[in-house]
């Protein structure tokens, strides 16, 4: 737990009384539970964080908020899991809400940090370099830099890594397979499709930034693929709450649904394109 306190102190101050209530909702508990086959939630209430459990080893995706660290630690461990049995950490994207606890995590599971090209600056400085508002956390060097199609694999487990950049330049996705009550599913643990104020929209007279191209490629590359169960990485993304309620009451297909990553992908393609327009009008034009 030192090892924790230490990354922590370079916790970011909240801009805002808003910021710091959204922080600490988003970081409230969350007890933790299984998902489906080997893949558990560790997460806080609205951030999550994903295990992965080999008889090999561990795997974690993702490290929610700077305070996030010790929440996830704990919640690992309420499953009767080892922090020092992580193998590998790896990172959907590089924003404080979702890098904010590797530094701390790495350093106390001694785990390989893995990251895309795209978000290893970011990572390495400790905070999104284009968008410095968003906040400053800990930084992590990662030890394995990952392209498109890359697999980290612990024992029978294979993640693979699908680059889904827009929301930030290395916006990474990854997908397994797991076996739950002895029928094989496809997960799909899908990196944030929002705007968010990344500027889409540049100059005088306005022309579109390279996120333009990425939000595009991606829409059309996540249109190709399939799921069985969707995964993401805040609560309201993937309707947490209601299906971790319908799993408490004995639905175990609660999480099974080979529509949503379709559904979901339509969804932020729709508000992309409102996004755009909104961002082309506010631009004058002379």
């Amino acid at each position: 737990m030192k090892r924790l306190a230490v990354a922590l102190l370079l916790l970011a101050v909240p801009a805002s009384a808003q910021d710091a209530a959204q922080r600490r909702a988003w970081n409230a508990p969350s007890a933790p539970f299984r998902i489906v086959g080997n893949v558990y939630y560790v997460g806080t209430a609205g951030l999550s964080a994903f295990l992965i459990a080999d008889p090999a080893g561990l795997v974690l995706i993702d490290g929610g908020l700077p305070e996030s660290a010790q929440v996830i630690a704990a919640n690992v461990r309420l499953l009767g899991f080892r922090l020092r049995d992580v193998r590998y950490i790896l990172n959907n994207h590089s924003h404080l809400d979702h890098a904010g606890g590797l530094a701390a995590l790495q350093r106390a599971s001694g785990a390989r940090m893995v990251a895309s090209r795209g978000d290893t600056p970011d990572l390495i400085a400790g905070r999104t370099i284009e968008r410095p508002e968003l906040g400053r956390f800990a930084p992590v060097r990662p030890s394995v830099t990952i392209g498109d199609g890359g697999v980290v694999r612990v024992g029978d487990t294979v993640l693979t890594a699908h680059l889904t950049p827009g929301h930030t330049d290395g916006a990474t996705s990854w997908s397994m397979r797991t076996i739950d009550r002895g029928r094989p599913l496809r997960v799909f643990f899908l990196s944030s499709l929002s705007v968010a104020g990344r500027a889409l929209v540049t100059g005088r007279p306005p022309r579109d930034t390279s996120a333009v191209a990425q939000f595009r490629a991606t829409f059309r590359r996540l249109a190709t693929y399939r799921a069985d169960v969707l995964l993401s990485y805040h609560a309201e993304q993937f309707d947490l709450a209601d299906k971790r309620a319908a799993l408490a009451a004995g639905d175990h297909r609660a999480f099974v649904d080979p529509g949503e990553l379709a559904r979901r992908v339509a969804a932020a393609r729709r508000a992309f394109d409102a996004d755009l327009i909104r961002q082309r009008r506010a631009v004058p034009q002379s």
